[in-house]
């Protein structure tokens, strides 16, 4: 059988950069073997693949090239808009039914797709020394921000890691132990941030490191960036909506831009919303 993948660069900044996700449209026959295999094939960090649902509107499943995750930002992106693209939706909202649970996406009429993402779980703390091994940045540069590393979920736990204006860059994974530390602790990597002065109209730089799901670095992440947004919130204040845009791949020279929101009601978060744009760059015809 030859299935079709969509490829498509998520969040891309007037309409370069982004993150490449895979999507497949009419999945309902795929096995989760066979699903696995395509996104093996793609090569890609994440695979999309959406069927049809009896009680919403779709139902997605997402696929590194290691294994199945509950959830995708940029790849839910590149759904929504390679549908609205193909003329199988039009603008307006839906529901998908995820391994996360159900989420809203909506589709803008200039094409911006953005979703919603689980309310957030906040799921503990590391010390600086424990995440300092992990990244290359000694302890007291980390404890300097005078800001704590936690675990927040979004629909994947990642751990948020503030780091001082100028170390973003000059951060040094070391995969294996962070691959180590991941698994111990049942976490999908690290999303490390710098704050931006705000007259760059950017809230803060992202670098996202996942080697243990076969991602070195990722240069755009929906769900942490959700995650960071929570993040922000609680520990830099904010009542009702607080709205944040998130700059990512810098390093690796491919930017995306990332905007969030979070609507919130005397510290408890209501509601977390992710969004930007995707474009189609090619079409992978694969065998299965």
């Amino acid at each position: 059988m030859k299935v079709e993948a969509y490829l498509v660069n998520s969040f891309t900044a007037n309409g370069s950069g982004g993150n490449p996700a895979g999507v497949v449209l009419n999945a309902d026959n795929l096995s989760n073997e066979a699903k696995l295999a395509i996104a093996q094939a793609v090569g890609y960090s994440e695979t999309a693949f959406v069927s049809q649902d009896d009680e919403v509107d779709f139902e997605l499943s997402f696929f590194t090239i290691t294994g199945e995750v509950d959830f995708c930002g940029h790849a839910t992106l590149a759904a929504f808009s390679t549908m609205h693209q193909k003329g199988m939706v039009a603008e307006g909202q839906y529901v998908q039914r995820t391994k996360a649970g159900l989420l809203t996406v909506t589709i803008e009429s200039n094409g911006n797709i953005v979703m919603e993402l689980k309310l957030p779980e906040y799921l503990g703390m590391f010390s600086y020394e424990a995440i300092s091994e992990l990244i290359g940045i000694d302890p007291a540069v980390l404890e300097s921000t005078q800001l704590p590393i936690e675990v927040i979920s979004t629909g994947l736990p990642d751990i948020i890691v503030p780091v001082p204006c100028g170390y973003l860059d000059r951060i040094q994974v070391n995969e294996s132990l962070l691959s180590d530390f991941c698994k111990k602790h049942d976490v999908i990597g690290i999303h490390a941030f710098e704050l931006c002065d705000e007259n760059r109209g950017l809230t803060a730089s992202c670098r996202n490191f996942a080697p243990l799901f076969g991602i070195p670095e990722e240069s755009a992440t929906g769900s942490a960036s959700g995650a960071l947004a929570c993040y922000l919130t609680k520990h830099l204040g904010g009542e009702h909506t607080s709205r944040f845009t998130f700059e990512q791949g810098r390093a690796m020279d491919c930017i995306s831009i990332i905007t969030a929101s979070v609507t919130s009601k005397e510290q408890d978060i209501l509601k977390v919303m992710v969004g930007g744009f995707a474009h189609e760059v090619g079409l992978l015809e694969i065998s299965v």
